[in-house]
């Protein structure tokens, strides 16, 4: 079954096209890695899946749920990473991933044991009452992470989510997320190859707001003459 549909999907600002007639499924339980330049319309794209944005034209279901028809059914299967985490400096990490824990609609019990797994998942117990504003940006990045993970979404979308890490805590999350494959589908926007290979069962690469390539790594590495480097290259590079 797909976890997400995407048909015809078209975002326009005045004369400039963002995102450009997209068409792809990401079936349940897989990794998916978003690659693309800068400019070329992940984010977008991204925005639109989790609601934050209208399309100009086509349409976009998580779960079978219209993410503009059918909104709260659709978020609450999303859990969302975007490229700057969405955290309150003047909260502790505690009261900031409870606060996220209710708006999500947990509570007691529920939400403690949320917290304390979350928070256990992304290597923040030892942090859990600093002040988010006394945290590295490493540290940042992985409370973005946490609360993208809290009520246990069916569904990942994580914008650059090693952004700022060094290179153990990179490969601790890149590890994590790997992991959560077959429970969870992951779209994984990076713009670092090897992350793409070392946990991704599909890339999707967009450029200039369309779908420049989208198969297996397999089949890329394999089927296509070139590697993922070299398709990478190639498609980003043409005019």
């Amino acid at each position: 079954m797909a976890m997400i549909e995407v048909s015809g999907l078209t975002k326009r600002y005045r004369d400039r096209v963002a995102v450009d007639a997209l068409d792809f499924t990401v079936d349940e339980g897989r990794i998916l890695g978003f690659l693309g330049p800068n400019g070329a319309g992940k984010s977008t794209t991204m925005k639109i899946l989790t609601g934050f944005l209208p399309p100009t034209t086509g349409s976009a279901k998580v779960a079978g749920f219209d993410v503009f028809e059918q909104p709260l059914e659709a978020k609450r299967r999303i859990g969302y990473l975007p490229e700057t985490p969405p955290v309150y400096p003047e909260m502790s990490v505690r009261g900031y991933l409870k606060f996220v824990g209710r708006l999500k609609g947990l509570g007691g019990a529920k939400l403690s044991s949320e917290v304390e797994r979350v928070t256990q998942a992304t290597g923040l117990t030892t942090e859990i009452d600093r002040l988010i504003l006394n945290l590295s940006k490493g540290y940042r990045q992985r409370v973005g992470l946490a609360q993208a993970l809290l009520g246990d979404p069916p569904l990942l979308i994580l914008d650059e989510p090693t952004e700022g890490l060094d290179p153990l805590q990179r490969q601790e999350i890149l590890t994590f997320i790997k992991g959560l494959a077959g429970k969870h589908t992951v779209i994984l926007s990076t713009h670092i190859l090897s992350e793409v290979k070392a946990i991704c069962e599909r890339v999707l690469i967009i450029h200039r707001g369309k779908i420049a390539a989208h198969d297996t790594l397999a089949a890329i590495a394999q089927g296509k003459e070139m590697g993922l480097e070299e398709t990478f290259t190639r498609v980003t590079s043409a005019a």
